[in-house]
């Protein structure tokens, strides 16, 4: 790549890596389309932004962890079964024509973003509540979590997230919320630190059909100050408002995708 080339994807790296950290996510469907943009191949490509994601999630959650806000009984139940989706769906993006996987990666993102932008008013507004409950109300409902349910999420999101080089933090955190049953603070933290894990073994999983690490190390030296910062950002912004953002440009980068596969 050449010097601007490298000068904006650092950039957008650092910058959706600062809206990640905030909210719980490391935005990896926003950063790829840049990845794939740079990258030797969309194989590797997602590869490398799995790998990015991955680092991304290390850095906030580090924070995270200084905050109190992770789940360990529940990261340690999730986290094996993501890992193991993630390794199976590097190793099946391989087998996948380049045409095809494009078009996993459009349809995926532009799902996303239609998604986002059709309940984030309804989440935005149950992330707003934690604040009100008790110390008491949050300890009797942690200790009804469906461990089950975390198990097989985070298999099937590990899987998918392999696959299309995605940690797919923004589909762990309405599972971990609706079907799981822990509280927003903790889904925050609890999400980035199994991100971490899900990112190794996506890149693990991507090794047969090959990384870009250049494309891995530029994009990760980029994010972790973002990260960083994004994390001690946590509640200090609208999330309504970056919500739509995320949920816009999802839509918009999954069309662009799409059609250029097409």
């Amino acid at each position: 790549m050449d010097a601007l080339e490298l000068i904006l994807f650092c950039a957008w790296c650092f910058l959706v890596a600062v809206a990640g950290g905030a909210v719980g996510l490391v935005l990896g469907n926003i950063r790829l389309p840049a990845v794939l943009l740079i990258a030797s191949s969309p194989a590797a490509g997602a590869g490398a932004n799995i790998g990015i994601s991955g680092v991304a999630a290390f850095a906030a959650a580090a924070a995270h962890i200084r905050a109190g806000r992770i789940n360990w009984r529940l990261f340690a139940w999730m986290t094996p079964p993501s890992m193991a989706g993630a390794v199976a769906g590097g190793l099946v993006s391989g087998a996948i024509p380049d045409t095809a996987l494009l078009i996993v990666i459009g349809l995926t993102l532009f799902y996303f973003g239609v998604d986002i932008l059709r309940k984030e008013g309804r989440e935005a507004a149950a992330a707003e509540q934690p604040a009100e409950r008790s110390a008491a109300a949050e300890a009797k409902r942690g200790e009804s979590l469906d461990i089950r349910a975390a198990v097989v999420s985070g298999a099937l999101i590990g899987l998918l997230g392999g696959l299309v080089g995605l940690i797919l933090g923004a589909l762990r955190v309405p599972a971990l919320l609706r079907w799981v049953g822990e509280v927003p603070h903790r889904i925050v933290g609890t999400n980035m630190a199994v991100g971490f894990w899900v990112g190794v073994a996506g890149v693990a999983g991507h090794l047969p059909s090959g990384v870009d690490w250049t494309a891995l190390g530029v994009g990760a030296a980029a994010s972790v100050p973002g990260a960083l910062l994004g994390a001690r950002l946590t509640g200090r912004m609208s999330e309504r408002q970056l919500l739509r953002a995320i949920g816009a440009v999802l839509v918009v980068a999954g069309a662009a995708t799409a059609l250029q596969a097409l």
